[in-house]
């Protein structure tokens, strides 16, 4: 499968601001049809020409935000065989350790040396009687969680059922931004997808060549939602090919949209690589929570995103196909498992 983020990365551009706006959605969250026109306005030149944006006026409490960073720090701060008995399975849940991936699908950066993070994957709570995960469905396992820290699960599901509801909530600003009906979106976010990663990078004052906390790369989701860190680190590719740390606003999300979103738009919104290098002098620890459509619901090109000058650029896919494609690419426990399986038939 070709890199979907290509045709919107690969070419720097110079007409447009580098200014990451700050799109207030608090009325629009309130249904005002006014506030979700006038955000997508903001939205639609945020993707189109930056790829990054500011989301304020939300109501997730800050209380719950420092939590989960707290929960974060706790969970990386157990003994490594501790966090090993919950290593990253099939359905990435779990724990990854450092230098288990290695970013392979990126057109900005090649040749990458594994990635200097490690990470804890948790997706929708599931009970262990749901069909799914009693049929082993692929990304629809059920979470691997420690046991001996109290009252982690709890914060993390709180977590994550805030972010949904806000995650869905701001679906009718991105079907306006792409002229289409409010309640587009819908059918295929009835039941989302999602992902916490928990991530900690160490302090590394040097680095060897082609060698980051976390390489150039677009994320794969429809939306990402990443807390503000006070910890800086992050920077991102602008349109012009130019790269720019990410400021910190305080109390709003820094979001992006990834290659799900670009593919399904035609390339119309961009998937904005960026990348993480820790060199604050202390451990730095992030949050992203990716946000996709239903498990098999297919992404066919949007009808407002081609038309006779400008056909379908990808095939239609799944965040299921799509997934299974990304982590062959990238992360090694798939890899050396495909690669077992292989030499066995």
């Amino acid at each position: 499968m070709p890199d979907p983020a290509h045709a919107s990365t690969a070419a720097g551009r110079s007409d447009v601001s580098e200014e990451i706006p700050i799109i207030d959605v608090a009325g629009a969250l309130s249904g005002d049809a006014a506030a979700v026109a006038a955000c997508a306005a903001q939205l639609r030149h945020a993707y189109e020409d930056i790829g990054f944006w500011f989301l304020a006026g939300h109501r997730v409490p800050q209380a719950l935000v420092d939590r989960v960073f707290a929960e974060a720090a706790r969970f990386h701060a157990q003994p490594l065989v501790e966090k090993l008995k919950l290593k990253i399975n099939e359905h990435n849940i779990g724990y990854l350790p450092m230098k288990a991936a290695t970013t392979r699908h990126s057109d900005v950066s090649t040749n990458n040396r594994p990635n200097l993070n490690e990470a804890y994957f948790v997706k929708r709570d599931l009970p262990p009687d749901h069909p799914d995960v009693r049929a082993n469905k692929r990304f629809r396992g059920a979470n691997l969680w420690p046991a001996d820290l109290p009252g982690f699960r709890q914060t993390i599901v709180a977590y994550c059922d805030a972010m949904e509801d806000l995650a869905r909530g701001i679906l009718p600003i991105y079907a306006a931004a792409l002229d289409l009906p409010a309640d587009y979106f819908t059918v295929a976010f009835a039941d989302p997808q999602y992902t916490l990663r928990m991530s900690h990078y160490p302090y590394t004052p040097s680095l060897a060549q082609n060698e980051y906390g976390l390489a150039p790369h677009a994320d794969t989701s429809f939306m990402t939602l990443l807390a503000q860190n006070k910890i800086p680190g992050l920077s991102l590719r602008t349109a012009s090919g130019r790269w720019i740390d990410a400021p910190v606003i305080e109390g709003a999300f820094l979001v992006n949209s990834g290659q799900m979103l670009n593919r399904w738009s035609n390339g119309r919104f961009r998937a904005t690589p960026h990348r993480v290098v820790n060199r604050s002098g202390s451990d730095r620890y992030a949050i992203p929570f990716f946000f996709d459509c239903a498990l098999e619901h297919e992404m066919t090109c949007l009808p407002s995103c081609a038309g006779p000058d400008n056909p379908p650029k990808f095939e239609p896919t799944t965040y299921l196909k799509f997934m299974e494609w990304y982590q062959s690419q990238n992360y090694d426990h798939i890899r050396n498992a495909e690669g077992v399986r292989l030499q066995a038939n």
